[in-house]
C-alpha cells in the first residue's frame, strides 16, 4: 500500500542519495576530528571540510575562507544579526531594516535588539508577496547597521529583489544580510551579487541532512563584516562558532551544494512540470494563488481554495498528499500566517491557504484523488 505523496519540501527535503553516501563515508571511514592536527585522521577530515567549504562558497561566488559552518539557517541568522550588534553600538549605527515576511529566526532576533535600544524598521510587501526595493532603500537611513531581506519566502516561494537592494545600498556603511534557506542552490544569480554581505544557508532545505548550515560572510575591500561571537569556547570557524565541527554533515552539505550547481537545469524543469500538474488539478476549484507567479520559484505553490479551510482540507487529503499551511517552524502555534497577513490577504483567504512544495525527486501524486477529496469538502 502506497502512502501519501510528500508535498512539503519547503519544510524539509529528502536526502539526496549521493549526499547520503558522502555523509555515511565520513561517519564510517573518515571519522577523524578536523581539529586534530597531530595525525592523518584529523588532517584528512580537515581536507574534506575545506573541500566542502569551497563547494558552498562557489554557489554564491564567495571565498572558501568566508564560510562559517553552523547547525542551520536559524543559527546563521542569529549570528548575523546579534554578531553585528557590538559594531553597531560602537559606531552609533542603531537602525535595523527588515521585512514583515521574514522567518521568525530573523524577526525575533531583531525584536530582541529592539528591546536593547536598537530601532527596527519593518517594511511590508506591497502586493504579490514582494517587498519593493524603493521601500527598503527609503527605510535605510545613515545610521543603519543592517538590512536583512530574505532571498526566497518559505511560505509563498516568492523571490525577493535582493540584488537590486544591494545595488541601491552600494556606498553605504550598512550591511546586507539574506536569509537564503529556501533559495540557496535553487536560484543562483542574485546571491552572487558582491553587495550582499551575509548569506544564511540551511542544509535540510537542499537535500542535505538536518542539523547543518552555513553563514557566508563576503568580503568588502578585503575585509569581512565585523562580527562578534555569540558563543565562546573555542576558536573554530573564525571564532564565531565554537565546537567540534560536524564533519559528516558538513561534507554532506558540500556535496549537496556541488550537485545543486551541476543539476540546476534538470531540477528546475522537473519542478516546473509538477507546478503545471498542480495548477491543472486545482483549476476546477477557482484557486487563488498567493504570491506573484512571475517571481515564484517553481517548487512552491501557495494557494487558497474559496470556501475551504486549510486545516480541514489537509486532514481530508492526508492519505493522498502531505502538505502544510505554513512554516514548520511555527507549526506549534495556531496563529494565522504572518506572511500572508502582511501581504494584505483577507482572513478567509489566509485561513484557506495551503502550501504545496515539491522537488526534482517528487513523484506525481494521484491528482484525481486530490480533486475528489476537495469535491467532497465542498
Amino acid at each position: 500500500m502506497h502512502g501519501p505523496t510528500y508535498l512539503d519540501c519547503n519544510a524539509t527535503t529528502p536526502l539526496d542519495p549521493e549526499v547520503r553516501d558522502e555523509m555515511l563515508r565520513m561517519f564510517d571511514i573518515e571519522y577523524g576530528n578536523p581539529g586534530s592536527r597531530t595525525h592523518a585522521f584529523g588532517a584528512k577530515a580537515k581536507v574534506e571540510v575545506n573541500d566542502a567549504r569551497q563547494k558552498v562558497a562557489a554557489v554564491v561566488g564567495a571565498n572558501p575562507e568566508d564560510v562559517v559552518f553552523t547547525s542551520g539557517a536559524t543559527e546563521s541568522n542569529n549570528i548575523a544579526i546579534f554578531g553585528l550588534a557590538k559594531h553597531g553600538r560602537a559606531k552609533g549605527l542603531r537602525r535595523i531594516v527588515t521585512t514583515a515576511i521574514e522567518h521568525k529566526s530573523v524577526l525575533e532576533p531583531c525584536a530582541a535588539l529592539a528591546a536593547e535600544g536598537f530601532e527596527v524598521v519593518t517594511v511590508a510587501p506591497r502586493g504579490g508577496g514582494r517587498v519593493q526595493v524603493e521601500d527598503v532603500l527609503a527605510a535605510a537611513s545613515p545610521d543603519t547597521l543592517l538590512v536583512s531581506v530574505m532571498h526566497v519566502n518559505n511560505e509563498t516561494g516568492v523571490v525577493q529583489s535582493v540584488a537590486e537592494i544591494a545595488e541601491g545600498l552600494a556606498g553605504r556603511d550598512c550591511f546586507l544580510h539574506c536569509d537564503a534557506a529556501q533559495g540557496f542552490g535553487k536560484e543562483f544569480e542574485q546571491l552572487r551579487h558582491p553587495g550582499i554581505d551575509l548569506v544564511s544557508v540551511s542544509g535540510h532545505k537542499m537535500y542535505a541532512p538536518k542539523g547543518v548550515g552555513a553563514l557566508v560572510m563576503k568580503r568588502r575591500k578585503g575585509r569581512r563584516p565585523p562580527m562578534a561571537p555569540v558563543l565562546v569556547g573555542g576558536g573554530q570557524e573564525l571564532g564565531l562558532r565554537p565546537g567540534t565541527l560536524a564533519a559528516p554533515l558538513i561534507v554532506a552539505l558540500g556535496k549537496a551544494a556541488e550537485i545543486a550547481v551541476r543539476d540546476r537545469d534538470r531540477r528546475r524543469k522537473a519542478c516546473e512540470r509538477l507546478r503545471v500538474e498542480a495548477l491543472e488539478a486545482l483549476s476546477p476549484f477557482a484557486p487563488e494563488v498567493n504570491g506573484d507567479p512571475e517571481h515564484t520559484l517553481p517548487h512552491t505553490l501557495n494557494v487558497s481554495l474559496p470556501g475551504l479551510r486549510s486545516e480541514a482540507l489537509m486532514l481530508a487529503l492526508k492519505d493522498v498528499i502531505a502538505v502544510s499551511n505554513g512554516s514548520a517552524c511555527t507549526s506549534n502555534s495556531y496563529e494565522s500566517s504572518h506572511v500572508l497577513k502582511a501581504m494584505g490577504l483577507s482572513p478567509e483567504r489566509v485561513a484557506g491557504a495551503l502550501r504545496l512544495s515539491w522537488c526534482h525527486m517528487t513523484l506525481s501524486p494521484d491528482w484525481k484523488a486530490v480533486a475528489e477529496g476537495i469535491r467532497l469538502m465542498l
